[in-house]
């Protein structure tokens, strides 16, 4: 297993995001390739490389956050997130991370790795954990803004596979997020896609709310880009604000001799701190494309980075890619679940 690491991206590279790769080829036993500039890896790497499976691959451009994806993609070829991803193309790699320009990422994605066939919109696959040792899977976690029901209906059966396979899930409960239960309540959007994951043959469990996430009610909750980012951020922004408390109660009970990180223990939040962390999950997939890309938080730390690297090899390790390809074939000779509007064709 070989997994190619973008060191130029992130807020805190390449410090961070080298010293989680070398935690993660300790941990986790595999090769690493390190993309960025050699002499700053060589640098923070050090004596590691002689100890590790790893190889470095100069790129001498780098991505900013504040550049256009498309054209930071064509102008940039010997970037880390362009040669990563090419690395993969060409399987050299069996999966590439990056904490750097999600855009172009996905980018680079959409043209170097292309979509699988049958996918239209491939989609942000964020595990989420608002309860102790009970993930779930939001989909689209940020790569389509604007949606059709059909995309999410598709969003639907990419959730479900990944959800099987890297969650462990046997019969993942599919849920539609939406402003109300009821069936007949919501956008045009949500009504449409409703029907569309009633016909369908996922354990669809109907819409759920915004509140219903912390209740693990649903195993994937599907909606937009647009929706399911705001949602996600959310998440982490309460994640963050609960650190802050346990921090605060782990200071009074040091100082007074309070039961501060007992109270934090006493009331669940302990766990829901850790779950509600970004960095312990690492990052979100990609998927719906020909190969297996993670995108990171900007802001990772080392724990993020080696918990992203985790993710990318049990995904790889799954063949998630390959299992939704086979997937598509298998619905699209039995007729699309019998609905041939359902089909999803490429664009």
């Amino acid at each position: 297993m070989i997994i190619a690491v973008d060191v130029d991206g992130g807020d805190y590279a390449p410090k961070e995001i080298i010293k989680g790769a070398l935690k993660a080829a300790q941990e986790y036993k595999i090769g690493l390739i390190l993309l960025g500039k050699k002499e700053v890896i060589h640098v923070h790497a050090g004596h590691y490389l002689k100890k590790l499976p790893i190889e470095i691959v100069h790129c001498p451009q780098t991505v900013t956050f504040n550049e256009h994806a498309v054209e930071a993609i064509k102008g940039k070829p010997k970037s880390a997130i362009v040669i990563g991803t090419s690395l993969v193309k060409q399987g050299k790699a069996d999966a590439f991370i990056s904490a750097g320009n999600t855009g172009a990422v996905l980018a680079a994605a959409f043209f170097i790795l292309g979509k699988i066939e049958g996918v239209e919109r491939p989609a942000l696959g964020a595990i989420i954990t608002t309860r102790p040792h009970i993930p779930s899977l939001l989909i689209d976690a940020g790569a389509n803004a604007e949606c059709r029901p059909n995309h999410l209906d598709e969003f639907a059966h990419l959730g479900n596979i990944y959800a099987k396979q890297v969650l462990g899930l046997e019969n993942p409960r599919i849920g539609l997020l939406n402003n109300g239960e009821e069936e007949a309540k919501g956008t045009k959007l949500t009504l449409e896609t409703h029907q569309l994951l009633k016909k369908s043959k996922l354990n669809f469990i109907g819409n759920i709310e915004g509140h219903d996430i912390s209740l693990n009610k649903a195993d994937v909750i599907v909606t937009d880009g647009f929706t399911g980012n705001i949602v996600l951020k959310t998440l982490e922004g309460l994640g963050d604000a609960l650190l802050k408390v346990r921090k605060v109660g782990h200071a009074i009970d040091s100082a007074a001799h309070l039961r501060g990180r007992a109270l934090l223990a006493d009331v669940g939040l302990g766990s829901m701190v850790k779950g509600m962390d970004f960095e312990e999950c690492g990052g979100a997939c990609l998927l719906g494309v020909k190969g297996t890309i993670i995108v990171a938080h900007g802001r990772s730390h080392a724990r993020a980075i080696k918990n992203a690297i985790g993710l990318a090899k049990r995904t790889a390790e799954k063949g998630v890619d390959k299992l939704i390809a086979e997937d598509i074939k298998s619905r699209t000779k039995a007729g699309t679940e019998g609905d041939p509007k359902n089909v999803n064709t490429p664009v």
